[in-house]
């Protein structure tokens, strides 16, 4: 595994690999460089081959790649020739790896406290309000109180930007999402400010708390800020992917 990849400081059981990649490691060229994964970013296809292939140098198996829609859909691990239309996967079967590609989104992973279930899920605003983290722990069929959760690398709580109505969206089904919220530009005396700053990673954990999820970890890393180690849709608008995995060894 490269060192400059990111692997979570949780504590997951023994049988549980899980990582991240970064930016290092791979092949493409600017403004792809270097380890990027994604198909669909206009990336040279020989250049994201060949990053696959030395992503697969640590992995047993083949990802499930998925076509990311920024929904709440979770698929169980199957390989297929086609990648399904989700934003979160799992698994049960040892050597199988959910995964997630994300430059600004925040990638969770999932596992149980016995090792029997993992799970990785693509959640960028529209997903959080939509429930994504909440229907993967309801698929992980695992009570709740015994899931792992690690949050990966994600655009921080000084970069992200967003409209009233992004903030709407959260309270509208969760009065206590407002704390995730400060104003970045204010109103008039008259009016609520018009644009504000928000917390992926506050989100993520307020949504799982009410799931019922208990150890949350990790969170911190802004993708925004750190051009050197992270892709940044936001950012840079043309760029790449990193990659989030999990499996069962």
């Amino acid at each position: 595994m490269h060192p400059d990849w990111i692997v979570p400081d949780w504590p997951a059981p023994a049988n549980v690999r899980a990582f991240m990649t970064t930016r290092a490691g791979g092949v493409s060229a600017t403004p792809y460089d270097s380890m990027n994964p994604a198909l669909h970013v206009g990336d040279d296809p020989d250049a994201v081959a060949e990053n696959r292939r030395i992503l697969h140098r640590d992995l047993p198996g083949e990802p499930l790649w998925l076509n990311q829609v920024h929904g709440n859909c979770v698929v169980e691990r199957a390989d297929g020739s086609e990648p399904p239309c989700a934003d979160a996967s799992i698994s049960r079967e040892p050597g199988q790896v959910c995964t997630v590609m994300t430059a600004d989104c925040l990638p969770v992973l999932f596992c149980d406290r016995a090792g029997t279930v993992v799970a990785a899920a693509h959640a960028g605003w529209r997903g959080l309000v939509g429930g994504v983290l909440e229907e993967t722990v309801a698929a992980m069929k695992v009570p709740a109180s015994e899931i792992l959760v690690w949050l990966g690398a994600a655009i921080g709580p000084d970069a992200f930007e967003v409209g009233d109505e992004v903030r709407l969206a959260f309270m509208d089904r969760h009065p206590l999402t407002a704390v995730a919220f400060r104003p970045s530009l204010p109103g008039t005396l008259d009016e609520a400010p018009r644009k504000w700053l928000a917390d992926l990673y506050a989100l993520a954990r307020i949504r799982l708390a009410l799931a019922g999820v208990e150890s949350v970890h990790g969170g911190g890393l802004c993708t925004f800020s750190d051009a050197q180690r992270f892709f940044s849709y936001r950012r840079d608008v043309a760029t790449g992917r990193m990659a989030t995995l999990i499996y069962l060894k």
